[in-house]
Parts: C-alpha cells; structure tokens; sequence
C-alpha cells in the first residue's frame, strides 16, 4: 500500500503543474516545497525545470568527477544538488528508470557529499533488472562506504540477492503470468485479489467512484478533479465478474466507509458471512492502519469495526489479514511489539470467530525487514507470504514454507515469474481445491506507480507409467497407484486404474517421489522418481510396473536358491534372489511371511528336516540381516515330506530332474499381518 498515494499523485498533479508553472520562476525553491512536502512526483517536475535554468557545461563538470577534486561551489554546487534531489525524487515515487539516468551522473560527480549515492544507483538498476551492473555497483558501495547505518547489512543483501537472480537466470519458469483482463486494473491502483466463487473476484482499488476519460495525448491514467473533500481516489473494495482471467462488470461493494478513512485488503470467513478487512489514515504524514470487522446482515455488509487489542494494539499498526478455509486461524502483518523488525506475520486462533492471542510466527519465517500479505493453504500445510528480507530477485517477493503452526520450513523463493525485480504481494487461490494450480498477484513491475492484478497458471508437469499384471502382462484395470512426496512426507494424490492401466499424476520439477502400486491379493510395488528432467521437459513417462499376483498361503517358489552340499550355507547368488524378497517385503510392510525348504527323498527323514530347518532359517537370517523385522518371519523345514515331483522312475530308476525339483525353497503369504503406521500423511491430490 505503500505505493497507493504517489499513483494518485500522478494523475491529480499532471493538471496542477501547468496551471501554476506561469506564476513560479524559483523553481528549485518550489521543488523543494514539494519534496519536503513528500510530494515527490510534483518535486520532480520542478527539479527538471530547475536543471534547465543552468548554463552548466561538460567542461565545468568534468574537473570535480575527479577522486580528490576539490567540493564544487557556487552554481556548480546548486547544480548538483539539483541532480541529487531529482534522483531522489523520482527514486521515493518508484520511477526508477528516470531515477537510475540521474543516478548514474550523481554517482558520476564523485562528490563526497552524497555518500549513499552508489547504493542508491545500484538499487535502482536491481528494480530495473539489470542485475550484473547492480552487482558491481554495490560490491563498489561496499568497498568505499564507511558509514555505520543500516545500508551496510542491506548491502550485502543485495549482493547476494542478485547473485540469486543471475544463478537464477537459465531456469524455466513454472508459472505463467498475465495482466488480468477486462477493467480489473483500470484507474488507481487496484491490488489484493480474493476470489470469492470461480466467477466473481474482489478485490482493492483506489479508483475514483466517477472516473473520467484518460488523456490519449500523454497516456497517463485518468485525470480527475478532486472534489471539496479531497483526492477521489480513496481505497475500496470492489467485485468484478467474469472467468480465468478475464473480470469486467467492476463495482463498488457496498459496506459503509468512515471519512478521512481508506478501506480494503479484506478475507472472508468459511461461510462468506464475515468480512476482516485493513482500514487505515494518514496522520502527519505517518499511516495508522487496523484491521476490523464487518458482518453480512440482510444481504448488507455492517460498519467495520476494529478487532479487539489480540489483533490492534494501540500505537502500532496491523493489516492485510487472512483467514484459513478451515476458519481455525486469523493470519496478518504488524508491527506491534515483540517482533523481529519491521512488519512481521502473526496469527491468532480462533475459538467461535472470536480470534485469541495473536503468535509471532517466529524467526523461521520473519526477519529483520517486512514480511507481509499472508496466505495459508490448510490442506496442503503450505504458508505464502511475500518479504524483501530474504534473498530473492528484489523488493518483495513470494517465499512459501511448509509447517502448521508449531514447526515450519526453511521458506523458499517461489522463482520467476511470479517474482520480479519490483514488489510482489497478496497470493491468493483460484481453486482452493488446487490452491497452487492457479490465482492471482499483485505486482508494479509493469507500473510507475501502481500495483495491477496479474493471473498465473502453472506450468502443468506431469509423470506417467503403466501397470501391468506380472503373469498376463495386461493392463491392470482396479489397481491404485499413489503419489507421495518422500521429503516432506506427504500423500499428494491418489487415482484408481481404467482399462489402460495408465496413471498420470501432476508432478514438480526438483522433487523426490515415490509412487506405490498396489491391489488387493497382489503384491505392492514401489517406484522412486526425482523429477529433475521437469525442468527441461513437460512430462515424465516411468518404467512399466508389474505387480504380481499371490494366494494367501500358497507357496511362491524361488529359483535359483544354492546351499553348500549337505549344508545350509547361502551361496552368494541366492542373496541375490533373497534380494527380490527384501523389496517385497519392504513394499509390502503389512505382510508376514513363512520361508520354507524342502529336500529330495535321499537320506533319513530326521536328517532331511534337520537339514531343511536350518535351510530356511539361513534365508530367514538374511532377510534380517537386510533389516526386515523378525516379526514378520516364520522358518520352516519340511524336509522331504512335500514333493512336487517323483523322487524316482516308475521303473525305480532314480528321478534326477524330479529330485532336483523338491530340492527348493519357498515362500507363502500367512493370513496373520503386521500393524504398520502409515508414514505418510492423507492430505488430498494437489
């Protein structure tokens, strides 16, 4: 909001400047009004009227750019302090083109006067992207600078921030990003969408009730007479109807306004029925903000009233709330004591509608500079909050973190486009079923002035694959494949399998998946995907499943299981087979199985149990040894007492290929199962 009155300054003060320029011949005098005035933008207009009045030339100049050159005097000096407040100016009103142009030859005079000229250069040229000059600009600052203010941690900040943004640069993006269409962004600024139903969006706008034609000579927003009051352009909410991301039809909400008082930047509760929206004035010069309250009565909105002291705290400042779909936390930004620094995000629990004591969300997330706007997804545990405290790509940009309110995530830059070198602020869900899929922003990277309402839709990325029955190798119609993210531990989503056998899934792109197979009387199977070809690609086809198909105790048998003669020793390939095992089992956590070996017809039976016994224990003891848990074992010798084949001839003769077939190990599935805790949560598909 920061920005909302110089954009009004804009258009109110294009038609005073012309009007009063004949009666003004001091110009510098009058720009220095204006600029003490804060009024920068009309202080800009005279500081250009004021350069021309100089009779200044290179060659004058020239001397004292000098490192060691003697401090200008005279007109020279009034010239440079023209130059310096020019760039100031236009750099408060956020033109930082025209700031960076007088920037660059106030940096140019060498003039020890104006120290934190080069910090305020490289800002500049870091709002207009230019990031690798930015970079040596403040490394420059850095190296001469001796003062002891907050511009020396700032600086190494912004080193680091756009060191961010040029490692950043060969990234794809996973947004797309679009001007909202229809008259959304039309008069004023218009910023902090919250889409009430998927045709209806609200949203702030300081347009004026009336607003007039634009002015197709200059190409400025709409001029506007103020009226006796003041300035028309007060904050208010107002809906706009349409779909994606074209909103025309834009109007007014009526809920009750207080004078001298601007209003908007709102949520709403579950229901719809209750409204928390920011109300705030200007007092000498200092904004007083305060979030209230107002109730749908009637089919009309109640005068908004001021939440009390666990929201407001008297002397301090709090706004941009927001309420979870659950309606179980109020989340917003203040400055009240407490705190990490300036604006922090806070939260209040809520008991009835009524919010309790407000939390500090904690130095995970809040820093020593703002944090702001925040927007909480309750289902998918995931906070969107914008702040220029952290390392990003400039001003303030969207972090996310993943937590629910005791513990939360290291944030993380959400990347380009959604951030840009200027401020991006207010997240808000087009589907609050799919809260990441697609919303709005807002943003002043296409504004002087102005924050405008953008759409984004993200970059579908998929990962597909078959699944296939083991012993057919058709589709696997019925069986379920699910989702899961193995870092933050979450079931991300879950689908039923048609006649294809084809799952598709949307994916992120730098993510550790697992995706799990599984139908009933078949055994599990489990599939690691990173997905770090997304970024070059849309989609992901995986390796074809199998699953295979058992009988509760029906016995498996496994090929290729060698012991040393007359011994139970494992030979090393039967590890290898055992092996295959493992994986089951640890697909298949929930089962519990019975290893068995059997013998051919050759010696005692006492011998054969013996022998088989320890058999099936050796192969027991390796599963262990794999990690399997001993519960979910079971060893058993049955020594010669099951063949499957003749152990001789039916002319007596001995049976090599029958013997060598009851020679075997085996495993079957018990009807006992193991309890196992799912690891991962069930939050829904994303």
């Amino acid at each position: 909001m920061k920005k909302i009155k110089h954009c009004l300054l804009v258009v109110l003060m294009g038609m005073f400047s012309a009007a009063q320029a004949q009666y003004v011949y001091d110009y510098k005098h009058t720009a220095d009004v204006y600029y003490n005035s804060h009024d920068y933008y009309s202080a800009a207009q005279y500081y250009n009227k004021a350069l021309g009045t100089f009779k200044i030339k290179p060659e004058q100049i020239l001397p004292y750019t000098l490192a060691g050159a003697p401090a200008p005097t005279g007109k020279l000096k009034d010239y440079q302090d023209v130059v310096a407040r020019l760039a100031e100016s236009y750099r408060r009103f956020y033109d930082y083109g025209n700031a960076e142009t007088w920037y660059a030859q106030l940096v140019g005079f060498n003039n020890p006067a104006y120290p934190q000229a080069r910090f305020w250069y490289a800002t500049c040229l870091r709002y207009n992207g230019k990031y690798q000059q930015a970079l040596d600009e403040f490394k420059k600052f850095k190296q001469s600078y001796t003062g002891t203010d907050d511009l020396v941690a700032r600086t190494s900040l912004e080193i680091a921030t756009c060191e961010f943004a040029l490692s950043e640069e060969t990234k794809l993006p996973r947004y797309t990003l679009e001007k909202t269409a229809g008259n959304v962004n039309e008069g004023g600024a218009n910023y902090a969408p919250v889409v009430i139903d998927p045709g209806t969006l609200m949203f702030t706008s300081s347009r004026p009730d009336n607003p007039p034609l634009p002015n197709p000579a200059t190409k400025q927003k709409p001029n506007a007479k103020p009226n006796k009051k003041g300035t028309p352009y007060v904050n208010n909410l107002f809906t706009a109807t349409g779909s994606e991301n074209t909103f025309d039809n834009s109007k007014k909400i009526s809920i009750p306004t207080a004078k001298g008082f601007d209003q908007g930047v709102s949520t709403l509760s579950p229901d719809g029925n209750t409204m928390y929206l920011t109300r705030w004035f200007i007092k000498d010069g200092v904004k007083q903000t305060s979030i209230c309250i107002s109730l749908l009565q009637n089919g009309a909105w109640s005068e908004p009233k001021p939440l009390g002291e666990n929201v407001n705290v008297a002397g301090y400042n709090s706004m941009q709330p927001f309420i979870t779909t659950d309606g179980k936390y109020l989340l917003f930004a203040s400055n009240r004591p407490g705190g990490m620094g300036k604006y922090d995000l806070w939260y209040c629990i809520m008991t009835n509608g009524v919010p309790g004591s407000a939390r500090n969300m904690g130095t995970a997330i809040n820093t020593k500079d703002d944090e702001q706007a925040p927007f909480y997804d309750s289902e998918k545990n995931v906070l969107v909050f914008s702040t220029d405290g952290r390392v990003g790509y400039g001003g303030l940009d969207f972090f996310s973190s993943e937590g629910d309110f005791g513990t939360w995530s290291q944030p993380v830059n959400m990347g380009k486009p959604l951030n840009s070198p200027k401020d991006d602020i207010y997240y808000t869900a087009l589907d609050k079923a799919h809260p990441f899929a697609a919303g709005f922003i807002s943003s002043d990277r296409e504004s002087i002035c102005c924050l405008e309402v953008f759409g984004i839709k993200r970059i579908k990325k998929v990962i597909s694959g078959l699944i296939i029955d083991c012993d057919t190798q058709q589709p696997l119609q019925g069986a379920t494949v699910t989702l899961l993210d193995t870092v933050r531990r979450k079931t991300i989503s879950k689908v039923t399998l048609g006649p294809n056998g084809r799952y598709t899934f949307e994916a992120d792109p730098q993510r550790y998946y697992k995706i799990v197979a599984e139908k009933d009387n078949y055994f599990t199977k489990a599939l690691y995907v990173r997905t770090d070809t997304l970024l070059r690609i849309d989609s992901l086809d995986n390796p074809t499943l199998c699953l295979k198909h058992y009988e509760v105790e029906k016995p498996i048998v496994l090929n290729n299981i060698y012991y040393d003669f007359n011994k139970a020793t494992l030979r090393e390939e039967s590890k290898v087979v055992l092996d295959t095992v493992v994986d089951i089992l640890n697909d298949n956590p929930k089962l519990t199985i019975e290893m068995s070996a059997h013998t051919d017809s050759v010696g005692s039976v006492k011998y054969n149990e013996k022998l088989s016994q320890a058999r099936a224990q050796s192969c027991v003891d390796y599963l262990i040894s794999r990690g399997i848990s001993p519960t979910r074992l079971i060893a058993k010798g049955y020594g010669k007492s099951r063949p499957i084949a003749p152990n001789s001839l039916p002319n007596g003769k001995d049976n090599p290929e029958g013997r060598q077939l009851n020679r075997r190990t085996e495993f079957k599935v018990l009807k006992r199962q193991v309890e196992v805790k799912n690891e991962y949560d069930t939050n829904s598909s994303q």
